[in-house]
């Protein structure tokens, strides 16, 4: 590197573990004692995530450990070393674990649909029954805040629902803590970074590749919005963490059924007087 493409790489590295450590902040995401597993798939996503936890664990206050987890799903083609010696290369404790989930998905799924819903259900249970076995009271995945937003919009267009990926949550069974420090940082930023971090990238040739996700319809979408409204994607985002039940039409959120003005109930409690 220059002198020029280091400052700008500690920039940018700086950016991305600020806006980490804010989301990591704001939720509690990690405290003394814990065991994370860091999910890493070979994609920019989970190389930076690692890489910036990493980072995060030398600098921190307090104690916790990290171990890196990859799931080998037996893709045709997946080069099994690359991993392991990037791994080994950083120092990170990791584990790979070899599960043919690529035939299964490949079987059940129908001509022309899509993977992803059966990869992910194949690949979440093989994680969770890792992350008990190793310890783990928690596990980080590497969505980043264009992933969020992208999801919201799915949910609203093609599943009627309000609805997103949390920053973090707890599993049904509640025996792990899920996060995604990633939540606040742009796809933008992690796509230069690992470029000048020359992470050893494996493309996913089992979704990636596939035509007409709807997912990939919705980023287009929102990548245009950008260009022709700059600042829009962060409105957007900044409104999911601004909420307010009481102007939306969910019964759950709000008993709306009981809402009554002072005036009504003072005229029913004076009618009430009148005919004691």
């Amino acid at each position: 590197m220059t002198e020029e493409q280091e400052a700008a790489w500690e920039k940018l590295n700086r950016k991305i573990k600020k806006t980490v450590w804010n989301a990591i902040n704001d939720y509690n995401m990690i405290e003394e004692g814990d065991k994370i597993m860091v999910c890493l798939s070979g994609g920019k996503d989970s190389y930076t995530l690692l890489d910036i936890l990493m980072q995060i664990q030398k600098a921190s206050v307090f104690n916790f450990e990290i171990i890196a987890v990859n799931l080998d799903q037996k893709q045709p083609g997946f080069p099994e070393e690359v991993l392991p010696t990037y791994l080994k290369s950083v120092g990170a404790p990791f584990e790979i674990i070899e599960r043919d989930t690529y035939s299964i998905v490949k079987e059940k799924t129908p001509e022309g649909k899509t993977t992803c819903s059966l990869c992910s259900r194949l690949r979440r249970g093989t994680l969770y029954t890792a992350a008990e076995r190793l310890g783990c009271n928690k596990i980080a995945l590497g969505h980043h805040r264009d992933d969020i937003l992208e999801t919201f919009f799915l949910n609203l267009f093609f599943a009627g629902k309000i609805e997103t990926m949390p920053a973090k949550y707890i599993t049904n069974d509640e025996r792990f803590v899920v996060l995604r420090p990633l939540a606040f940082v742009k796809e933008k930023d992690i796509e230069v970074l690992a470029a000048m971090n020359e992470y050893p990238i494996i493309p996913c040739n089992l979704c990636g590749s596939q035509p007409n996700l709807q997912r990939q319809v919705v980023k287009k979408m929102l990548h245009a919005w950008d260009e022709k409204y700059p600042g829009r994607s962060e409105i957007m985002f900044s409104a999911l963490k601004n909420i307010s039940p009481t102007h939306m039409l969910d019964e759950d959120l709000y008993d709306f059924k009981n809402l009554q003005s002072k005036l009504i109930g003072e005229l029913k409690k004076g009618k009430e007087f009148e005919m004691m």
